[in-house]
């Protein structure tokens, strides 16, 4: 039977068994579409790659990206994890251009001073694109919150991405820690506001300057909570840096993952520039296991 190498990461974090949990396949050009899903699910963690041969000589590989049920066009911790898993079995990699389905993925390795990978950085592929404002009673009734419990002085729930749609509304303190999702009113959410592939993940947060505490949800994707969400982070920067017209760049410390007992850490730097509001994710990784996928 053949058999693939796969290795995990726990990434957003500097601990073992913190952050968001990672799998890296090696290889599987020759595998359908139907199989990585098949192999995603069985990992049963918030996303998994396939590294791939790049179309591109000059690139460092095309990577697929699969959560649960569905392939993804861009994820933000897939990226980071698998810069790093990389960065391990090749000593000399400071860069990485990854090709995913979203576009191009540029990517800084970071070292320690031994040389031995400790994370990395990656910039979005796309610029900020927004949707369209929900009313905040579509938040609440998906949370199981009260109206009120939706901060809207700054910005209504919208939809934002950075190449992958997201919901985001701030919310008070208190409700932050009371969100507990109902699957029927994300079924009929998505219904009233169809996104692209059937997704209708909402990511909420609260904020004290710089400082922000955020939760992801994605029950219909098969993800109920999401420990750390880079590419629904990027968005939620990128979308702050936009309502500071004054303000070229932001730098937000950003804790994910706290009520899942899997504390994450991302410093996430959004950008203005000629083409529109680009992020950079920073984050710390930390390698769990490695062993054979036999197909």
């Amino acid at each position: 039977m053949p058999s693939l190498p796969f290795y995990t990461a726990d990434v957003f974090t500097s601990a073992r068994f913190g952050g968001n949990p990672l799998a890296v396949v090696i290889g599987g050009d020759t595998l359908d579409s139907m199989t990585m899903q098949a192999v995603a699910a069985e990992f049963n963690l918030s996303e998994t790659t396939f590294v791939l041969p790049p179309a591109e000589p000059g690139h460092t590989a095309r990577v697929r990206i699969f959560n649960r049920t569905a392939e993804m066009a861009f994820a933000g911790h897939p990226m980071i994890g698998t810069a790093f898993i990389l960065a391990g079995l090749h000593p000399d990699l400071a860069e990485a251009t990854f090709e995913i389905p979203a576009g191009l993925v540029h990517i800084r390795i970071e070292r320690n001073a031994d040389g031995e990978p400790v994370g990395a950085a990656v910039t979005t592929p796309q610029t900020l694109t927004l949707g369209e404002a929900l009313e905040p009673e579509v938040i609440a009734r998906v949370l199981r919150l009260a109206a009120g419990d939706v901060v809207t002085t700054t910005h209504p729930p919208m939809i934002a991405s950075n190449g992958n749609p997201y919901v985001i509304a701030e919310l008070t303190d208190d409700a932050l820690v009371r969100c507990s999702p109902d699957v029927d009113a994300f079924r009929d959410a998505l219904a009233a506001h169809p996104q692209e592939g059937g997704r209708f993940s909402v990511h909420v947060y609260c904020r004290h300057a710089r400082t922000l505490r955020a939760r992801m949800f994605a029950p219909l994707a098969g993800t109920w909570e999401d420990p750390a969400t880079g590419s629904a982070n990027a968005p939620l920067a990128c979308l702050l840096l936009a309502l500071d017209p004054g303000r070229e760049a932001a730098v937000f410390t950003i804790h994910q993952g706290i009520e899942m007992g899997r504390p994450s850490l991302l410093r996430v730097e959004a950008r203005r520039s000629a083409d529109g509001i680009a992020a950079t994710l920073h984050g710390s990784c930390v390698q769990v296991m490695q062993g054979e996928l036999t197909l």
